[in-house]
């Protein structure tokens, strides 16, 4: 992909690169950054996933983070008020590593023709990201959001490399009144005055300008800086990886092949996945719990957490210091 594509990423990366590099809470240890790219044949070319590596020092575990449609791993790391939204920053501080990926064809990532990047694509080029990173670290836990939870049970379900799954904004009762106008904002990336120079083919999709707030926070507050971040750090998604994601949470059982521990994450005003009339019932983390239990193993000892009053985008909640105390908790739980 040409130059062009990253500009708009470098001030976020730089404020980044900084954040590693400086000491987490008290008594914590030095986090390093670092970029890595992964190899990953897909059809008959090789393309390459890109992610940012940032390790504590003595840390043991991964976490590897898939962000959704439209997202890059910028979600993973916002760069409004970081010290309550950052995911990333939150899990460094608490003793864990992460590596938070572009999913193919956004972000650093290499795109291949849309019409080679589905959901199963998606998973390969994640499996090629554990299998490189494995070897330094004790345990991996696979992370996502929305279609990039969709590509981490598809993950998890067929490669079983990973030792526990966090899923968050994708429920397997998908609320169509709400989810449906989401889809109406989409339209070609390369009609995007933004996004038009980066040279993807017309497969690949976009919001319109000005709609993430209705489309991805919508209850939650309106904050200008979030929603702002949100904005310039925009990016793709193609039509095969979203009717995957619809298979995955509505039709195909693959969430009851995890046998590892999983946790499942929603906004409670998400109207994509929650509520009447054919939501999942997010008004508590335990009847979250009961309404998505069906759904998994036995194996997977499902545990669920709401993030109160916020949308879909999740991690853009000034709560979100709650959900990350509650995922540190899981994971330092999982044997």
């Amino acid at each position: 992909m040409s130059s062009l594509r990253f500009r708009r990423f470098g001030a976020a990366l730089l404020i980044a690169a900084g954040v590693c590099l400086a000491p987490g809470t008290a008594g914590a240890t030095q986090i390093t950054c670092e970029d890595v790219r992964v190899p990953v044949r897909i059809g008959l070319t090789t393309q390459s996933m890109y992610g940012r590596l940032c390790v504590p020092q003595g840390a043991t575990t991964l976490q590897v983070l898939v962000p959704g449609g439209t997202y890059n791993s910028a979600y993973w790391d916002i760069g409004y008020e970081p010290e309550t939204r950052s995911y990333r920053l939150a899990m460094n501080r608490a003793g864990f590593a992460t590596v938070a990926v572009d999913r193919l064809g956004s972000g650093r990532s290499s795109a291949p023709l849309s019409l080679l990047v589905n959901v199963s694509t998606q998973a390969k080029a994640v499996h090629a990201v554990i299998q490189s990173l494995r070897p330094r670290f004790d345990k991996v836990v696979l992370v996502g959001h929305s279609i990039g939870s969709a590509t981490t049970m598809t993950e998890a379900a067929r490669y079983r490399d990973v030792d526990g799954v966090l899923i968050t904004g994708l429920t397997h009762q998908v609320n169509l009144p709400g989810a449906v106008p989401v889809f109406t904002t989409l339209i070609p990336s390369p009609l995007d005055p933004g996004q038009k120079r980066y040279g993807l083919d017309l497969g690949y999709l976009t919001t319109v300008a000005g709609t993430r707030y209705s489309s991805f926070h919508t209850p939650g507050a309106t904050e200008p800086g979030a929603i702002g971040f949100d904005e310039a750090t925009k990016d793709v998604v193609t039509a095969a990886e979203t009717l995957d994601t619809v298979l995955v949470s509505a039709l195909l059982p693959v969430s009851r092949q995890i046998t590892v521990p999983v946790m499942l994450v929603m906004g409670g005003g998400d109207a994509n996945f929650c509520g009447p009339p054919l939501g999942a019932d997010c008004s508590s983390s335990e009847a979250l719990r009961r309404s998505e239990a069906p759904f998994y193993s036995q194996e997977a000892r499902l545990r669920a957490y709401v993030v109160p009053g916020y949308g879909h985008s999740l991690n853009f909640s000034a709560q979100a210091p709650g959900y990350h105390r509650a995922v540190i908790a899981w994971v330092n739980g999982i044997r």
